[in-house]
């Protein structure tokens, strides 16, 4: 599958099948993710794979009840370290950069996942204070987003999307 076609294909699913996902299926997932472009090269992020049935269910509370969280076989959480932007870019890194950066790792998560067979959602919707309860995260790092990830069990439509004329200005607004 070529990048234009993993791209159009990306959906947000939220029903997987029971079927799992191997070990290097989700490296290769997470390698992706450590290729993505940051400020300064920080490389702010962190990942952290779940598969304990009782931490993923903690975490689809902490989603504000999104109960397809739990039934991914897979969920990945990932994390921005803050000082990994502080130290170089100040509250600027910390409120923006790796935010853009994590952002940035997520999306290549999401098109090799695709690419790959496999459906995810990103959930940005959740109690961070409860994610890092569940999760034990160390002082410094800031949950950014929870990623089930699993053998899809439905096929989403696409939803519409803006044309090139609604959201492209030339030189102006």
């Amino acid at each position: 599958m070529d990048i234009q076609e993993a791209i159009r294909k990306r959906r947000s699913v939220r029903s997987f099948t029971g079927e799992d996902v191997s070990e290097e299926t989700i490296r290769q997932i997470i390698e992706a993710g450590t290729f993505a472009p940051s400020a300064g090269n920080c490389q702010p992020w962190e990942f952290l794979v779940v598969r304990d049935r009782i931490i993923k269910q903690k975490l689809a509370e902490a989603a504000l009840g999104q109960r397809f969280v739990s039934q991914a076989p897979v969920v990945i959480v990932v994390c921005a370290n803050i000082s990994r932007s502080t130290t170089r870019y100040g509250s600027r890194g910390q409120e923006l950069y790796c935010i853009q950066d994590t952002a940035a790792a997520i999306e290549n998560m999401l098109l090799i996942a695709i690419s790959k067979g496999l459906g995810t959602c990103w959930v940005g919707a959740f109690n961070e204070v409860l994610a890092k309860e569940v999760l034990e995260l160390p002082v410094g790092i800031r949950p950014l987003a929870i990623i089930p990830l699993g053998h899809s069990a439905e096929t989403p439509r696409m939803p519409r999307r803006r044309s090139y004329n609604e959201v492209v200005h030339q030189e102006k607004w």
